[in-house]
């Protein structure tokens, strides 16, 4: 049994938000790991499904949503347990996770690496959207100036971004941690022991495996 969910999407930051969440929430679903700018998100079938062409994308049932944070939020609100709640109770926490997931997406992910990846001779799509290491450089210093804010969050000693409980915005963040570190940007003293913990949650691991790209024909998975 998957409980009807279907995950459409493998191989980045983004497609790992997802699989991840559903590995936090205990869920059984099918995989269909197509990988963006393959051709595969513009067959028929998924563009019937999804007509922006991205992924990843959900299915549960007939009902259908993407955009990774939007998922993972989904998931949570639908498949929470008091046992497993990845989404504040608090008025004001869960304001402040409204707030931490928007920034997150907006600033780190967006407005920063996305950029980096658009417009990077080593991160795969200067050749649609053309080369500029100046826009690399600047986005990288936007980064790292806008994780100042993680850094002042983190540094009262919490576990999580919002105290002590693990929620959605964690698996946003530490997203795009890793993504930071594999550009070569680098991310703040503080938040290197926060994603240490982050990765060693059994859900993460195992997510990480799922997500990996399937590998080019005739050639081993790296």
């Amino acid at each position: 049994m998957t409980n009807g969910l279907i995950l459409w999407g493998a191989g980045t930051p983004r497609t790992m938000r997802p699989c991840w969440a559903l590995h936090e929430l205990g869920l059984r679903y099918e995989k269909r790991p197509i990988g963006p700018r393959t051709g595969e998100t513009k067959t028929p079938e998924y563009t019937r499904l999804n007509p922006r062409q991205k992924v990843p994308l959900l299915q549960d049932g007939d009902f259908v949503i993407g955009e990774s944070a939007a998922i993972v939020a989904y998931l949570a609100k639908t498949y929470g347990s008091p046992e497993r709640s990845f989404i504040p109770e608090d008025r004001q926490k869960y304001a402040t996770w409204l707030e931490w997931s928007f920034f997150i997406v907006t600033e780190l992910d967006s407005t920063s690496l996305y950029v980096m990846r658009r417009h990077g001779v080593n991160q795969g799509l200067a050749h649609l959207y053309g080369h500029s290491p100046e826009v690399v450089d600047r986005a990288a210093e936007y980064f790292r100036d806008q994780l100042k804010h993680v850094e002042t969050a983190l540094s009262d000693g919490r576990t999580y971004l919002i105290g002590d409980q693990f929620t959605t915005a964690d698996i946003l963040l530490a997203t795009c941690l890793e993504w930071a570190i594999a550009y070569g940007v680098g991310i703040c003293d503080v938040a290197k022991p926060y994603l240490d913990r982050i990765v060693a949650r059994p859900a993460y691991i195992r997510a990480r495996d799922e997500n990996a790209p399937a590998p080019v024909e005739g050639e081993a998975r790296r």
